[in-house]
């Protein structure tokens, strides 16, 4: 993931500009799913955008998106700068290179966690960061995490990242890759980038929605706001769904059809057996109309149409501690 702070008398108005967020009224150490989008409304990244303070914003973003993004929003910082509100009161953008984020998930992470902090981790609720001293470090500690577990995302500086992971990786940890942090995210209903999400769709398709909030969506004020609003006027034509599949799990890319197997209604996006569930689970997208639960569908498997039937999301329920 790539970590970055933004700084500077104008930044609660620059990061309202640059996302869809409302940042000024959101408290100070809480944090926020939002998205970058283009002047059309297409997602250009998912992010996490954490206030420290009305002057100082820490983010993070997709370390595969690196590339593209921070030229894009160095770009932004420019052209905010060379404006009115910007010669007033620039604003600043510190890539953290090299620090670490660690994710420490689960149903046993905060008792975990715990021992090893004089800090009361019940401060801390689902959306919410501190400093916390941890060992003799003092790192900043956010609740929360991509997996639809309890947990927390520790940030750590380059010279500390390798002992601050062999410090936690003792029982009952265990070290996982990627493969179960997709499972868990699917179960819990969650997008890719790559996979759900694009410059292609709006928020709105990929029923994201929520990050926007309705006053943000009717007056604008933000970088793809006319796209985003052109979606809502004229109704997506497209709708993020999820699936249970019969006899063989989907992956990205298989075709979703009418059942009779003649009309094209979609693609499946990301699609896995659920360790959970012991059901084949997806998500896709499918012609608007098609999207309402219940509705039952036929997804290309290997070159077989596979019975499907449209549910709702997430698969299994989020355990997020909230207070």
């Amino acid at each position: 993931m790539v970590q970055s702070n933004f700084r500077g008398p104008t930044a609660t108005e620059f990061m309202e500009w640059l996302t869809p967020s409302s940042l000024a009224t959101l408290s100070p150490y809480h944090s926020t799913l939002s998205v970058l989008l283009n002047e059309r409304g297409g997602i250009i990244d998912d992010t996490i955008v954490t206030k420290h303070s009305s002057d100082a914003y820490y983010v993070v973003t997709n370390a595969g998106c690196r590339e593209r993004d921070l030229p894009w929003i160095q770009g932004k910082i420019a052209e905010w700068n060379a404006s009115e509100k910007g010669k007033a009161g620039p604003v600043e953008m510190e890539v953290l290179e090299g620090w670490g984020l660690l994710a420490l998930q689960g149903p046993e992470a905060a008792a975990y966690l715990q021992t090893l902090t004089s800090f009361d981790l019940k401060q801390l609720t689902f959306g919410t960061s501190a400093f916390v001293p941890i060992e003799g470090f003092n790192l900043h500690v956010a609740r929360g995490g991509y997996t639809g577990e309890d947990g927390f995302e520790i940030s750590i500086p380059p010279s500390q990242t390798v002992e601050v992971a062999k410090m936690l990786n003792k029982t009952p940890v265990q070290l996982t890759g990627l493969g179960a942090r997709d499972s868990l995210r699917l179960e819990a209903g969650m997008c890719l980038y790559g996979n759900e999400l694009n410059e292609e769709i709006s928020p709105i398709e990929a029923g994201l929605a929520w990050v926007i909030p309705k006053e943000r969506r009717e007056v604008g004020g933000f970088i793809g706001a006319e796209g985003v609003q052109k979606v809502i006027k004229d109704g997506p034509s497209k709708r993020r769904v999820g699936l249970f599949i019969e006899g063989a799990p989907a992956r990205q890319g298989a075709k979703i059809f009418a059942p009779s197997g003649v009309e094209a209604l979609g693609v499946i996006t990301s699609g896995i057996p659920s360790p959970t569930l012991g059901k084949n689970i997806a998500m896709g997208y499918v012609q608007s109309g098609w999207h309402k639960k219940g509705t039952e569908v036929e997804v290309d498997v290997r070159n077989k149409l596979r019975k499907a039937v449209l549910t709702p999301m997430p698969f299994v329920a989020p355990k997020y501690w909230r207070g």
